[in-house]
């Protein structure tokens, strides 16, 4: 039998002895490749490319028979050959995590090549059902959850096609969940000018966090991560080029930020270059008061012994400044009942102070280039997708005012 066999106008059967068994017969791997995306005159040479690469699987031992192998066998191989190697640390636990709880239990024991978009279908369903949850409240997981658990597995499948261990992509078959689009949760600009006044009153790190991420709008991690180094007080600049993050058996690193758009120079207002340098100040108290017990991490928001701060602190300590303020106007016995919602503040996470950043940028005619690069999106779509609401908003205003000058054109021309 040949090593390298033309088997179809594209395709090719590739074969490796692989010795002998114990009544002396000769063992052989074979696999069928398809070149069609390869040129008739260089399908020769990419077969016996393939050819080697196979015999080299075969010998170190880490060749999978597409007909034997299972989905679970896949995911092991494609998560150490692409995964621990191409995905950001976060986004890695984060798959694996899903991975391990729901997918392989319930998809893993399948045949790579045998799995149908039925299979995917029940899956999802049974994701849907109350119980499923690990947080043990009722009902069963969020239709956004869901479209990520079918994105990972679509993403694996799709591996799969390419490293052509199946023809195709079963996830691509079937519709994805529908996940219907909402507007991102944000303050308005009376709430936040309400929550600067109510910050007066808190520690200075904490008040310094919070503006800074309502004029910056950077990510929770980009804020946590800054360093003094990287803000300029004369020049009124922020550099974001790094960010902090943890995970659970790793502890807490450092990394760049999302994407290499999201590297970027933010300007800053008088009033919080003020507000850094009136907090530096505050912190060289603190780390003269420490003395030798002071860890210069260089970071500009840390713990009281100068090391990082845990990435979600920011988060954690907004999501209780907002409870506790509402539980006492809630409990205030100087105001009237009917007017204690007045004074309530919504439940807008930490992440919702980036969203109330651009919000407001954008109605105050903010450009969206400009906003998407304040951001640091990828691309100006992003930014798009994600505030078509604010954008309708101002867009509406915008006709209005048109609409308005010409109608003042008019009445003058009327009264001459």
């Amino acid at each position: 039998m040949a090593a390298i066999e033309k088997r179809g106008e594209n395709s090719y059967r590739l074969t490796v002895s692989c010795g002998y068994d114990k009544q002396g017969k000769q063992i052989r791997k074979s696999k069928t490749i398809d070149l069609t995306h390869i040129s008739i005159k260089k399908q020769e040479t990419e077969a016996q490319k393939q050819w080697i690469l196979f015999k080299e699987e075969i010998e170190k031992g880490i060749y999978l028979d597409a007909g034997k192998i299972t989905f679970e066998d896949f995911i092991t191989k494609w998560l150490k050959e692409y995964a621990e190697v191409s995905l950001a640390p976060k986004t890695l636990a984060r798959y694996k995590e899903i991975l391990d709880s729901r997918v392989i239990p319930a998809l893993g024991h399948l045949k790579l090549n045998k799995i149908q978009p039925t299979h995917l279908t029940e899956f999802y369903n049974n994701l849907r059902e109350s119980g499923i949850r690990k947080d043990g409240k009722e009902g069963g997981l969020s239709e956004r959850t869901i479209l990520h658990h079918h994105r990972i597995i679509s993403t694996i499948l799709t591996a799969a096609v390419q490293w052509q261990f199946i023809l195709n992509n079963p996830a691509e078959r079937l519709k994805p969940p529908k996940v219907e689009k909402k507007e991102t949760k944000h303050f308005d600009e009376e709430q936040i000018q309400y929550i600067f006044e109510l910050l007066e009153q808190e520690p200075i790190k904490y008040k310094t966090m919070i503006h800074l991420a309502v004029f910056g709008g950077m990510r929770m991690g980009e804020l946590s991560g800054l360093e003094w180094q990287d803000f300029d007080s004369q020049k009124q600049m922020l550099t974001i080029r790094q960010s902090s993050q943890y995970i659970p058996g790793k502890g807490i690193f450092t990394k760049s930020p999302k994407n290499e758009s999201s590297k970027r120079l933010i300007s800053l207002p008088k009033s919080i270059v003020s507000l850094l340098n009136e907090y530096k100040l505050w912190q060289n108290g603190e780390k003269a008061t420490m003395d030798d017990l002071w860890v210069d991490s260089k970071r500009i928001f840390t713990k009281n012994d100068g090391t990082p701060i845990f990435p979600d602190t920011p988060s954690r300590w907004f999501t209780k400044f907002i409870k506790r303020h509402n539980k006492n106007i809630m409990k205030s016995k100087d105001m009237a009942e009917q007017d204690k919602g007045n004074f309530l503040l919504p439940n807008v996470s930490f992440h919702g102070l980036r969203h109330t950043n651009a919000t407001l940028l954008i109605s105050q005619g903010v450009d969206v280039t400009t906003v998407s690069k304040r951001l640091g999106h990828a691309r100006t779509s992003t930014t798009t997708d994600i505030y078509a609401h604010s954008l309708r908003k101002s867009d509406l205003e915008a006709a209005n005012k048109l609409d308005s000058l010409f109608n003042k054109q008019a009445e003058a021309r009327k009264q001459g």
